[in-house]
């Protein structure tokens, strides 16, 4: 029997004799991204817990690699992710909360509560049962299994529920009050955009132009190959002002960030864990089949996507839900025909295709997320309060 197994067979024998334990009624575990952030949709609704209800009504347990711990609230306790005490917290907390799924190491109990989150409002690539054919069988095996145990699965439009209904092997309820995370985009935020720019050390009367694609397979970075000083060119003589780029590549290149040539006022970001607060901050966004284009729509700021692999892309990586030309951002192929783009933006027209858009998904964001997901947890946790 090799290591691997041994250390399989110790977790189940471990999170056994753990479900013997009572759970304890208010506790909440969450975890994004498998413990190596506090961000996405579990930190949002941390933040509501704390701030609408009172000190001990619910103990609030993350389960985080160490980096990630030191961001947390004093009000919240951190656990190691895998580690015996992560197990004992997971088998007696009455809800838990994640952005990823679970895999076969949580053995549900008849009375916990799973709410899965995902980590997207909405998305351009095709997911799960509709993109099985590249995915890992392994992955498809998991993702099956833990569709079983979810109680809760939020959606940011009904769009997104017509894919989650088919692609999720899930046929329990769907919650269709908006993204715990897009909730901050209708909040008055000056104070937090404050703190960011701080943490960034960015002038505060700059302008922010945000660069963040997501990954391709292999880790491949030549599609990434935007000439930055040329990019700061077009946006100032568009729109005016001082700007500062920021690149924010996907976790999974944060090793590799560095082998991008940055010049003058371009800030690598790669690591900063909270997408949100980087998308609350800029001005304009670059991207290009990454869900949080349909999260920065909310803001009705210019959004352009940057493809030059898309024929490719969709070819050998993943199909996409949407013909780029039937959603409001501008799509240019080559860098040239970006700066292109961009020099002739026009605002009236790409605020009408928003509109038009947000109509068509029957987006289902505004702003209340976190309400009402909150008043469900405390049912869960407190029934006798119905």
């Amino acid at each position: 029997m090799n290591k691997q197994r041994i250390k399989r067979w110790l977790a189940f024998l471990v999170i056994h004799l753990f479900n013997l334990i009572p759970i304890k009624r208010n506790k909440v575990l969450l975890f994004s991204y498998y413990g190596s952030q506090y961000g996405c949709n579990p930190k949002y609704i941390t933040e509501d817990l704390l701030q609408h209800t009172e000190e001990g009504h619910f103990d609030i347990v993350w389960a985080v690699n160490e980096r990630a711990a030191k961001q947390l609230p004093d009000q919240v306790r951190s656990v190691k992710m895998m580690s015996l005490r992560y197990f004992y917290e997971l088998c007696t907390s009455k809800v838990i909360i994640t952005n990823y799924r679970m895999t076969d190491l949580f053995v549900k109990r008849n009375k916990q509560y799973y709410i899965q989150t995902w980590h997207s409002s909405l998305r351009l690539k095709q997911i799960e049962a509709d993109a099985a054919d590249v995915l890992p069988a392994s992955y498809v095996m998991m993702a099956k299994q833990d569709s079983k145990k979810i109680d809760l699965l939020l959606s940011g439009s009904y769009e997104s529920t017509e894919i989650f209904s088919r692609a999720f092997w899930y046929e329990g309820e769907i919650f269709e009050h908006g993204t715990p995370r897009n909730d901050l985009f209708f909040q008055k935020n000056h104070d937090r955009k404050e703190v960011v720019v701080t943490k960034l050390d960015i002038p505060s009367h700059d302008n922010v132009l945000l660069y963040a694609p997501t990954f391709r397979k292999g880790n491949r970075m030549d599609v990434y190959d935007l000439d930055y000083q040329q990019l700061i060119e077009t946006v100032t003589n568009k729109f005016g002002g001082e700007w500062v780029i920021l690149v924010k590549l996907h976790p999974h290149l944060i090793a590799q960030s560095d082998e991008l040539v940055y010049g003058e006022r371009v800030i690598d970001v790669t690591t900063y864990d909270d997408i949100q607060e980087l998308l609350l901050l800029s001005d304009i966004l670059i991207s290009d089949y990454s869900s949080l284009i349909f999260d920065y729509a909310l803001t009705k700021r210019p959004c352009f996507l940057y493809v030059p692999d898309m024929e490719e892309y969709t070819r050998s990586d993943r199909k996409l839900y949407y013909d780029l030309t039937d959603l409001p951002f501008r799509s240019a192929a080559t860098q040239q025909d970006l700066y292109e783009k961009i020099s002739n933006f026009k605002d009236d027209a790409y605020q009408k295709d928003l509109e038009d858009f947000s109509h068509k998904i029957g987006s289902y964001e505004e702003g209340m997320a976190n309400h009402y997901l909150r008043k469900r947890i405390e049912t869960v946790c407190y029934p006798q309060n119905k």
